[in-house]
C-alpha cells in the first residue's frame, strides 16, 4: 500500500523524554527548559501528567483524564512550562493512555460511580465490563479480585469494615474506600433509627429525620435501572439525602451515636463468626464482589490491561467515551500547549486505525496550528498534527501504512541500530557456549510458545475463558461446527494465540475482506498450532481459522455474521497482552545467550543485523515513516542504550568471554546454595548476571556507600528477572527462600575484599569490555541523530547511563551536573574545538564525550531540518582493509550534503592502540558516489576541513583522517562543486 505524502504541520527535530512524578513536577522542568533547548532538543516528550494514582512514578494508572495530577502540577505551573516552552521555540508531546485508567483510588469518579450504581451508572459504558458471566453469583456486579486472603478469612479478621466519611457510608479495605450503594445505607440506618427511638422516644423529630431519609433511600432506583431520567432523578435525591443525613448528624449527638454503634455491630466481632452475617448481606447486596486476588485468573469480568488487576480497559471505541477521556488534552491542543501526541498501547484498543482517525479529526479542529496553516479542512489529508504510536513490531512486521500517524515511539529503530554493533559472523559460537555452559536445549520460537500457553493458563485463563465461550456460541450457529465442545474450542483458541506471530492483527469494523497482512499472520498461526498440535482435529483449527478470517457459510443472518466479525476484533485485543507478557515479560528472562539483543520488539535468536540491512531499512523509514521517533533508550526498556553497548562488546569475543564465565562459575561456587532439589542460582541465571555485572558496572571507582548501592541495585534487578521468568519463583507465588539464595550470592560475589578473587579478575575483563561501549555509545547516538527519523532522547541519556528495567531507570536526574559541564563545553568548544575534541577522548569516563557528540549533532541538525527531515538517504560503501569497521551515509538535499560515520567493532580494533582513531585505519576509506560533488568537508565536531581525496581515481575520505579525532564523525558541505 502506497502511503500518502502529507506532512504534518508540525514535526519535532529531537525530543526528550521526562518522567514526571511527585520527584519532578512542572515546575522543574520549566527549570531545565533553556539547557534543553542548549543541548539541541526542539520538544518534551512528557510522560503522562494527568490525574493518577498518588505516588505513581510513571502515570500510565491514570485515575481521572479530566484534570492535571496535583502531584505533577496544577494548570498554573503547567502554563509556566508552556510559556518557556514557547518563549524557546520548543514544543511539547504528550503521552495519551486511552486504553485503561486505575480502579485502586477513589480519584477514580467515574469507576467509583460504576461500583455504586452497577449496570445503570452512567459511566458503565466507559468500561469493558461483561455484566452478565456464566457464574451465575456475577450477574450485575463487578468481580473485584483485591483482597489478601480468602474472603471469608478476611471479613471475620476484621479487614473490612463499613465507616461514614465524606458525608457517605463506604467500605473500608484497609486504606482502600469502595462506595455503598444509597439504597443499601437502610441496612444499617433502620438499626440505628430502632436505637433512636429507644433513646428519644418515637416522637422526637431527629427519629422522624432519620426514618424520612431510610424511606427516601428504599425508594431510590436499583442498579439495574436503565430508565434515564430515573437515573438522573436518583442523582438528585443521593444528594439531597446525603446532605439531610450530614445536617441530622450534625444537629443531633444522639443519632450520630446511634448511627455509630449500628456500625460497630454491622461491622461484627472478631471471634464471633456469625456477627459479620449482616455485613456479608450488605457486601452481597453492592454491584461488587470482593475477593482474594488469586480470583481473577479465572474470574474477573472485566477487561485488563495486560493482568494488572487495578488497570481497567476503557471503551475508547465510543465517541462519548473518546470524547470524555481526550477533554483536558484538545483543550491543551486548542490552546496551542501540546504540539504531538504520543498514544500508549494502542494494540490494546478495540480498532486502532479508526481511534487515530477520531483523534487526527479532533486535533485538526482544535489545533491553531493547523488554523494558521489553513488545514481547517482536511480535503484528502490524513495527517495534520503529529502523533506517533506506541507500537511493538515483530522482526518481521511492517507498521500500517494506512494509519494517519507519523510512525512509532521508537523501538523498530531501537533494534535496528542496536543490531549493527553485533557480530552476526558470531551468531553460532555464542549459541553453542551459551548452550554449553547453561545447558540450555530449547528452540526460542518453542520457548515463546511454552511462556505464551503459561500465560494463558496463569495469569489470562479468565481472559481466554470469555473468547472460548464466544466461540462456542458462534459454533452452535451452524451445523457444520456444532459438534465442538467448548474444552475443545478453548484448547484449540490457546494454541492459536501461542502460536500468533505478531502481536496483533488489525480487522475493522467495517471491512469486509481480509488485508493481506493480517491474512498472512492468521494462516500462519493456524499452520503452526496445527503442526505442533496433532492430537487435536485440524478441523477445530479451519473452524477458528473461518472465523478470524471472516470467511462465513451460507445460511447465516446479519446478526450472526457480525457476532462472528466481533469475535475477531475481541480475538486480536487478547493475542496482543499474550504475546507481551508471554515473550516480553516470560521469555526474555529466560534464555539470553547475548542479553543486548532482549529488548522490546527484538529477537535473541536475531544476532545482530549487516551494514547492508540498517541501510536497507533506513531508506524505508525515509520514504515512509520520516518522521518516526528513532530511541534508543526509553521508560521501558530492559537495557538503557549503554549498557547494551557494553554487552554487544562481548560479541566480538565468544572464546574469552566463555573463558571468562567459567572461571568465574569455578571461583564463585562456594556462594550457591542449596534449596530444596534446585541450586540457587542455577547455571542460566548465573550467566545472565555476569551480562549484567559487566554492562552495568560504574566506569569511576566507587566509594563503600556507592558500591553498597550498586550491590542493592543488582539484587533488585536479579529478584524483578526472576520472577518474571516464573521457573524457581515468581510474583504470584514467591519461593522466599530462593529469591534469599540469590540476594546472598550476589552479595558475597561482589563483596569489596582483597580476598576476592572474582572481582579483580572481572574487572581486569571488563575494563577494555567498557572502553568499547563508549565508543559504541557514542556512535549509536550519532546513527541515532543522522538516519531518517526523529532522534529521541530519554532522560540522563546524554550522558553514560547504566541503568537497567524499571525501577532502576526511573530515578532522578542530576540536570545540574549536566546544566554545568554543557555550559562549560560550549565555552571551550569555541576556541579549539579539534582540542577539546583530543581532551575528551582522553578522559571519557565523565561522560562529556557523550555529551559533547550529542550536542554539536543536535545543533547541527536544528539548524539544518529540512535536511535531515526531507532530504535523500545515500548509503556509503567502505574500502580497504576494515570495511566491517565502519557504518556510513549521506543525507542529501537542496545542495547540502552530510555525511555520518560511525566506527563499531572497536573491541579488537584497539588491541594495539590506546583508542580507534587515527592510523588505525589504515588504508581504509569511504568512496563517495557521483551524486556526491563536493571538493571537501567540514567537519562538525573538530571544526576542520577535510579535503576530498582519491583512491584509483575516484573520490574517496580517507578513514585516518576522518577518525583522526574521534571514531564518530559528522561531515557537512553546503554546496557542490
Amino acid at each position: 500500500m502506497q502511503r500518502r505524502k502529507t506532512q504534518p504541520v508540525y514535526s519535532p527535530s529531537a525530543t526528550y523524554r521526562l518522567q514526571f512524578n511527585h520527584l519532578f513536577p512542572f515546575d522543574q522542568a520549566t527549570a531545565i527548559v533553556d539547557y534543553l533547548d542548549e543541548l539541541g532538543i526542539t520538544d518534551i516528550y512528557a510522560s503522562p501528567f494527568l490525574m493518577a494514582r498518588p505516588g505513581s512514578l510513571h502515570g500510565y494508572d491514570v485515575t481521572d483524564q479530566t484534570r492535571f495530577n496535583p502531584e505533577i502540577g496544577d494548570e498554573d505551573s503547567f502554563l509556566r512550562l508552556s510559556t518557556s516552552l514557547q518563549q524557546h521555540k520548543m514544543g511539547l508531546i504528550a503521552d495519551v493512555v486511552p486504553n485503561h485508567m486505575c480502579i485502586t483510588h477513589p480519584s477514580n469518579r467515574w469507576w467509583s460511580d460504576v461500583l455504586e450504581n452497577g449496570p445503570s451508572s452512567p459511566f458503565a459504558r466507559f468500561f469493558d465490563i461483561d455484566w452478565h458471566p456464566p457464574k451465575e453469583e456475577l450477574a450485575n456486579k463487578v468481580l473485584l479480585p483485591f483482597l489478601g486472603d480468602q474472603y471469608g478469612r478476611v471479613l471475620e479478621n476484621q479487614e473490612i469494615k463499613v465507616v461514614y466519611a465524606n458525608d457517605q457510608f463506604e467500605v473500608v479495605y484497609y486504606e482502600n474506600p469502595l462506595p455503598l450503594a444509597p439504597w443499601t445505607w437502610t441496612m444499617i440506618l433502620e438499626p440505628a433509627a430502632a436505637r433512636l427511638r429507644d433513646k428519644l422516644g418515637p416522637s422526637h423529630e431527629h427519629l422522624a429525620e432519620l426514618e424520612s431519609i431510610t424511606t427516601a433511600l428504599s425508594h431510590l432506583p436499583g442498579n439495574t435501572e436503565t430508565d434515564e431520567a430515573r437515573i438522573r432523578g436518583r442523582e438528585r435525591e443521593k444528594a439531597i439525602v446525603k446532605r439531610r443525613l450530614a445536617e441530622l448528624m450534625q444537629a443531633s449527638p444522639e443519632a450520630t451515636e446511634a448511627i455509630q454503634a449500628a456500625l460497630l455491630d454491622i461491622n461484627g466481632q472478631r471471634g464471633d463468626p456469625h456477627s459479620f452475617d449482616r455485613l456479608e448481606r450488605l457486601l452481597e447486596s453492592e454491584a461488587y464482589r470482593l475477593s482474594f486476588w488469586r480470583v481473577a485468573m479465572d474470574e474477573i469480568n472485566y477487561r485488563r490491561f495486560f493482568d494488572i488487576n487495578d488497570l481497567a480497559a476503557i471503551r475508547v471505541e465510543d465517541p462519548e467515551v473518546f470524547s470524555a477521556v481526550h477533554a483536558l488534552i484538545f483543550d491543551l491542543v486548542s490552546r496551542g500547549q501540546i504540539t504531538g501526541l504520543r498514544v500508549d498501547h494502542p494494540d490494546g484498543l478495540f480498532e486502532p486505525e479508526k481511534y487515530f482517525r477520531y483523534l487526527q479529526d479532533a486535533c485538526l479542529a482544535q489545533s491553531p496550528l493547523a488554523k494558521a496553516n489553513g488545514k481547517g479542512d482536511r480535503n484528502g489529508a490524513d495527517r495534520t498534527f503529529y502523533v506517533v504510536a506506541e507500537k511493538i513490531l515483530m522482526p518481521n512486521e511492517s507498521l500500517r501504512t494506512a494509519w494517519p500517524i507519523e510512525g512509532t515511539s521508537g523501538y523498530n529503530f531501537l533494534n535496528l541500530v542496536n543490531g549493527v554493533f553485533v557480530d552476526h559472523t558470531k551468531a553460532k559460537a555464542f549459541q553453542q557456549l551459551y548452550r554449553r555452559f547453561t545447558g540450555w536445549s530449547q528452540e526460542f520460537d518453542d520457548l515463546v510458545c511454552d511462556s505464551k500457553r503459561l500465560i494463558l493458563q496463569v495469569a489470562m485463563s479468565s481472559e481466554l475463558n470469555v473468547l472460548a465461550r464466544k466461540l462456542d456460541r458462534i459454533s452452535e450457529q451452524h451445523r457444520w461446527y456444532r459438534d465442538f465442545t467448548l474444552e475443545n474450542l478453548r484448547d484449540a483458541l490457546k494454541e492459536v494465540l501461542a502460536t500468533f506471530p505478531v502481536y496483533r492483527s488489525y480487522i475493522r469494523g467495517d471491512q469486509k475482506e481480509i488485508d493481506p497482512e493480517d491474512r498472512r499472520e492468521i494462516t500462519i498461526a493456524i499452520r503452526e498450532a496445527k503442526r505442533r498440535n496433532p492430537a487435536i482435529s485440524e478441523s477445530v483449527f479451519d473452524f477458528i481459522q473461518n472465523v478470524l478470517l471472516l470467511q462465513h457459510p451460507d445460511g447465516l443472518d446479519d446478526a450472526q455474521r457480525a457476532e462472528r466479525h466481533a469475535f475477531a476484533m475481541r480475538f486480536q485485543q487478547l493475542s496482543s497482552p499474550v504475546m507481551a507478557k508471554g515473550m516480553e515479560d516470560t521469555s526474555f528472562y529466560r534464555y539470553y545467550p547475548l542479553a543486548s539483543l532482549n529488548e522490546v520488539g527484538g529477537n535473541p535468536e536475531r544476532f545482530g543485523l549487516s551494514v547492508n540491512a540498517f541501510h536497507r531499512r533506513n531508506l524505508v523509514r525515509g520514504e515512509l515513516w520520516p518522521n518516526s521517533m528513532n530511541a534508543s533508550s526509553t521508560h521501558d526498556t530492559k537495557r538503557e542504550e549503554d549498557v547494551r553497548a557494553r554487552i554487544n562488546a562481548l560479541s566480538e569475543m565468544p572464546s574469552e568471554w566463555y573463558r571468562a564465565v567459567r572461571r568465574w562459575r569455578d571461583i564463585n561456587r562456594r556462594w550457591k546454595t542449596s534449596v530444596g532439589e534446585l541450586i540457587a542460582p542455577d547455571a542460566n541465571e548465573e550467566y545472565l548476571l555476569y551480562q549484567t555485572l559487566v554492562g552495568t558496572w560504574p566506569l569511576l571507582p566507587m566509594s563503600q556507600q556507592e558500591h553498597d548501592v550498586y550491590i542493592q541495585r543488582i539484587q533488585n534487578y536479579m529478584q524483578k528477572a526472576l520472577h518474571e521468568a516464573k521457573m524457581h519463583t515468581s510474583w504470584i507465588s514467591p519461593n522466599v527462600e530462593y529469591d534469599r539464595a540469590v540476594q546472598d550470592f550476589v552479595a558475597k560475589l561482589l563483596y569489596p575484599s582483597a580476598e576476592n578473587a572474582f572481582l579483580e579478575d572481572f574487572r581486569q575483563f571488563q575494563a577494555p569490555v567498557a572502553q568499547a561501549g563508549m565508543w559504541n555509545s557514542l556512535s549509536q547516538v550519532l546513527l541515532k541523530i543522522a538516519s531518517p527519523g526523529v532522534p529521541d532522547f530519554y532522560q540522563g541519556n546524554e550522558l553514560w547511563s547504566f541503568h537497567l528495567v524499571d525501577p532502576d531507570n526511573r530515578g532522578p536526574v542530576d540536570f545540574d551536573r549536566r546544566r554545568k559541564m554543557l555550559a562549560k563545553l560550549s565555552q571551550q568548544e569555541g576556541a579549539d574545538p579539534s582540542g577539546l575534541m583530543d581532551r575528551l577522548m582522553n578522559n571519557p569516563c565523565d561522560g562529556a564525550i557523550k555529551l559533547f557528540v550529542t550536542h554539536r549533532s543536535l545543533r547541527f541538525r536544528r539548524e539544518h531540518q529540512q535536511l535531515f527531515a526531507a532530504g535523500s538517504y545515500v548509503p556509503l560503501a567502505p574500502d580497504g582493509n576494515r570495511p566491517r569497521n565502519v557504518v556510513a551515509f549521506a543525507r542529501q538535499w537542496n545542495g547540502q550534503t552530510v555525511i555520518a560515520l560511525a566506527g563499531r567493532f572497536m573491541l579488537k580494533l584497539r588491541n594495539s592502540h590506546p583508542a580507534p582513531i587515527g592510523d588505525v585505519w589504515a588504508n581504509t576509506v569511504i568512496p563517495l558516489p557521483k551524486k556526491i560533488k563536493h571538493s571537501s568537508f567540514q567537519d562538525v565536531f573538530t571544526g576542520q576541513r577535510l579535503a576530498v581525496a582519491e583512491r584509483d581515481g575516484e573520490p574517496a575520505l580517507p578513514l585516518a583522517q576522518v577518525f583522526a579525532h574521534c571514531p564518530v564523525a559528522l561531515l557537512f558541505a553546503e554546496k557542490p562543486n
